[in-house]
């Protein structure tokens, strides 16, 4: 049981808890530069999964045979062989999808969340648990960048899914606002991914707040004595 609920932290702690980009505010330079649309998001974080994935398995795996003084430059050198590999894939497979993402697939290697989660658990922990460590650290980091990258798509030019098809080629965006929508150009730039992402935070830690209130209101009418009742009299 505690070993399930050891995997159960894991995964909230990465969704929600220590949220990377909610709570650490790391891997902020693709989120402004990658998240205008849907499918730019959601593709970038789908690559940033498979790298951590990979790489706290990798890591977790050799962990006892890497010396602790050159334990970062041998991390370094790990996830830059699978960000290479991954690099490569999206060349050669979704070729139209690399053009656009650009530079920010080989910057996953720079990546705050990739290091710091190969350095502060796969390199601590066993297989199962900094693989699950970097699936669900990857997957709160997805689903943030999604939701911004929706959001800023269809406030800023009134679509979803924009650049499907260079994933499905028999798919195409929806213009989900009217065709005459001008537009909202600042959520298309730096900016808009800023304010998007400050509501956000905003929105969790309110969410936290209530949470924990309710927490607090429950301990203390759990710990409130029970009233005394006067004993019926004939």
């Amino acid at each position: 049981m505690s070993a399930l609920n050891n995997l159960s932290d894991i995964a909230r702690n990465g969704v929600w808890k220590q949220n990377p980009l909610l709570v650490q505010l790391l891997g902020l330079c693709p989120l402004l530069a990658i998240s205008t649309t849907l499918v730019n998001a959601v593709s970038l974080g789908l690559a940033t999964i498979l790298v951590m994935l990979l790489a706290n398995f990798a890591i977790a795996g050799l962990r006892a045979l890497i010396p602790y003084e050159i334990r970062i430059p041998v991390f370094v050198l790990i996830i830059a062989a699978l960000v290479t590999v991954v690099d490569l894939s999206f060349n050669a497979f979704l070729h139209d999808l690399y053009l656009v993402l650009g530079i920010f697939i080989p910057l996953i290697v720079t990546n705050c969340i990739v290091l710091a989660r190969v350095e502060a658990f796969a390199a601590k922990n066993g297989l199962a648990a900094s693989t699950l460590d970097g699936v669900m650290m990857g997957a709160g980091f997805l689903w943030v960048i999604a939701l911004i990258g929706g959001l800023r798509e269809l406030i800023g030019q009134g679509t979803l899914f924009s650049g499907i098809e260079m994933v499905f080629p028999s798919l195409s965006g929806m213009q989900v606002l009217s065709a005459d929508y001008p537009g909202f150009l600042i959520m298309l730039l730096p900016p808009g991914a800023f304010f998007t992402l400050g509501l956000l935070i905003a929105g969790r830690n309110w969410i936290e707040t209530r949470a924990n209130q309710r927490l607090l209101d429950q301990r203390k009418h759990n710990d409130k004595p029970a009233e005394k009742t006067a004993p019926a009299t004939a």
